[in-house]
């Protein structure tokens, strides 16, 4: 709703200026600012913060309209080369980065492990949570969990998921997680799946956390901002921006305000700052 009437605010304020600014004092006519448009997709774990990014930069910036699409990174990825998206939001970079685009870190975030409120772990560490993903351990009894608890169940994000990724490759290394996790689309998922099943564990950006689940201690250490912008939380990643070589004028004005002081107020709001 408040974006709806943002975007009709910043159209009444663009008919004022052709209404009142097409001649200067003089009688002259002068040049009209033109109304900018960004497209701006990927990561659903970046959504929020891109979105808020977004509507901070056009008070300031009123004839700029941003849309946010929040589909995964390999989504926006693919959105960036077909050219259908003027930025994309990468939650990890693929080894294999296109040399035609530059990306741009912008925050840093702790991947949140997540289980049921009613799940009597605390903590656990980086071992204890590769063994439950890979299943090799079953049962939370095995990392100190009551025994009542039964069997552990894994919750996965889909191919394509930056968070994925950043998980394999921070906690797994050269193993895999279990083919019996059950594989959601969206951090929002996850996030649902482990609120109503006992017995499930997954993970999240620390800026999707709701108090419906509960977070995990990782090394005795919790995912906050201060944590993931010291880098003390052991699964820490940076979240970037990524856009052409060469890009327009207004990407570049978009990812200067996402680094600026303003924008860093945004990002330190939930997560880690860069600066």
């Amino acid at each position: 709703m408040r974006g709806g009437v943002a975007r009709v605010a910043r159209l009444l304020f663009f008919l004022l200026v052709l209404a009142t600014g097409g001649l200067g004092a003089c009688g002259e006519p002068v040049a009209t600012p033109e109304p900018v448009f960004l497209q701006v997709a990927g990561s659903t774990s970046m959504y929020q913060l891109a979105s808020d990014l977004a509507a901070a930069y056009t008070e300031q910036s009123p004839l700029t309209d941003i849309e946010v699409l929040g589909q995964g990174t390999q989504f926006g990825l693919n959105e960036l080369a077909d050219g259908r998206a003027d930025l994309a939001l990468a939650s990890w970079l693929p080894v294999d980065l296109d040399e035609r685009w530059q990306a741009t870190a912008i925050a840093r975030d702790g991947i949140a492990i997540i289980v049921h409120q009613t799940n009597d772990v605390a903590g656990l560490g980086l071992l204890q949570l590769q063994d439950l993903f890979s299943g090799s351990v079953h049962e939370w009894a095995g990392v100190g969990g009551a025994s009542a608890q039964g069997e552990v169940q894994v919750v996965s994000r889909e191919a394509g998921s930056g968070t994925r990724d950043a998980f394999e490759a921070l906690v797994m290394g050269e193993r895999r997680v279990t083919p019996l996790a059950v594989v959601v689309p969206s951090s929002g998922a996850v996030m649902e799946y482990v609120a109503t099943h006992p017995n499930a564990i997954g993970y999240v950006s620390m800026g999707m956390i709701l108090p419906t689940v509960k977070v995990l201690s990782i090394e005795g250490e919790m995912p906050t901002p201060q944590t993931a912008q010291q880098g003390s939380y052991p699964l820490t990643r940076q979240l970037w921006l990524v856009a052409a070589a060469s890009p327009t004028d207004s990407v570049v004005a978009f990812r200067r305000f996402a680094l600026s002081p303003a924008g860093q107020q945004v990002v330190g709001q939930s997560l880690g700052r860069i600066r």
